[in-house]
């Protein structure tokens, strides 16, 4: 086994990604069976989702590294007065655009960071608890949950850490800021242990249809729980995350509904939508740890807990959440379900 060559690439370079040649001294390469003949992928999946649930957990790793420094340097970059108001020059985190792209990235690493933190719980449960039906249970959310969260965390990750170069403005542009890393960093995220729509295909072959959604349902089931929880408070400022959520929550169940009915007849039509289909998805998952997050502070809150300005500051990114990201689904959906017969509208030699 002899190391070839050394990749270039744009980024992940702590990864010494290489070419390997077996066999290449004329002695040739020796294979061996490992597990039962033709059983080979089904074993290697106990792998393959390890490695994809690592790579969410590299995404949301990136899209924090990314936003701290775009806050950092939106604190300390003086820049232009406010609109509508006379005066000395003021850091751009009191500018509103700013604000909003700031709020984005730190409401969405947080969904992300709770989502990997349920995962990885229902993992350890699958693999240990005493119950075999918990242990069937929290398998098949981990099942259903990891090329959702792989997709839909990486997808983010991507925008997050261009929207850091954005906070910078041209400064980011520049190597010498160290505003690009992050992004060049995770641009592999959604390409690795299976792309996007890999993660979409495994999604919708391997957890809609093959079960009839049973996993999903069982899923969104737990999701109504959450959303009863959250009308039963009667708060202003969850407002935005209960009726977005719901309304998510609804075109998930039609999408994925659609899907299921539609693959046996119109496989390439269905996975044509397929991606926005698993981001669809993604974003309900976020929104419903959001809300939970939501219910919790609240709860602390009102007990007087510790801590009490982060308990503030997560209902207030809850929000941005609720108003800024959940309403993407009503556009996802639409794509999920009626974009696939364009995509494969056009013969190949039309491109």
């Amino acid at each position: 086994m002899v190391c070839a060559g050394i990749e270039h690439k744009i980024g992940n370079h702590g990864s010494p990604t290489c070419t390997m040649v077996y066999g290449g001294s004329s002695e040739g390469a020796v294979g061996w069976l490992v597990g039962e003949q033709n059983k080979g992928l089904q074993a290697m999946f106990v792998m393959v989702n390890a490695a994809r649930f690592n790579v969410g957990t590299e995404s949301l790793a990136m899209s924090e590294r990314a936003y701290q420094l775009a806050l950092g340097y939106a604190r300390e970059r003086v820049q232009g007065s406010l609109p509508g108001q006379r005066g000395e020059s003021v850091p751009i985190i009191r500018h509103p655009d700013v604000r909003r792209m700031l709020l984005l990235m730190r409401s969405q690493t947080e969904a992300i960071r709770a989502l990997a933190y349920l995962i990885s719980g229902a993992r350890d449960l699958a693999g240990g608890h005493p119950d075999s039906k918990v242990r069937r249970e929290r398998q098949a959310f981990v099942d259903l949950m990891i090329p959702v969260f792989k997709a839909w965390s990486s997808e983010t990750a991507n925008e997050i850490t261009s929207m850091a170069i954005q906070v910078y403005g041209g400064m980011g542009y520049v190597l010498e800021s160290g505003a690009s890393q992050p992004m060049r960093d995770v641009r592999i995220c959604a390409i690795y242990e299976g792309t996007t729509a890999i993660q979409a295909h495994d999604f919708i072959e391997r957890k809609l249809v093959r079960d009839s959604g049973a996993a999903l349902h069982a899923w969104l089931a737990d999701v109504d729980a959450t959303l009863g929880r959250l009308a039963s408070q009667q708060k202003h400022e969850l407002l935005d995350i209960e009726c977005n959520l719901r309304k998510g929550v609804e075109l998930l169940r039609e999408a994925t509904d659609w899907a299921r009915l539609n693959y046996s007849r119109r496989p390439l039509v269905v996975l044509g939508g397929g991606v926005a289909l698993i981001q669809l998805c993604g974003i309900v998952a976020g929104g419903w740890q959001m809300a939970r997050a939501a219910l919790a502070a609240i709860k602390r809150l009102e007990a007087g807990a510790d801590q009490q300005e982060f308990l503030r500051r997560k209902l207030l990114s809850v929000r941005i959440y609720g108003a800024h990201v959940l309403p993407q689904v009503s556009g996802l959906a639409v794509v999920a379900m009626r974009g696939g017969d364009s995509v494969m509208a056009m013969d190949d030699a039309a491109f």
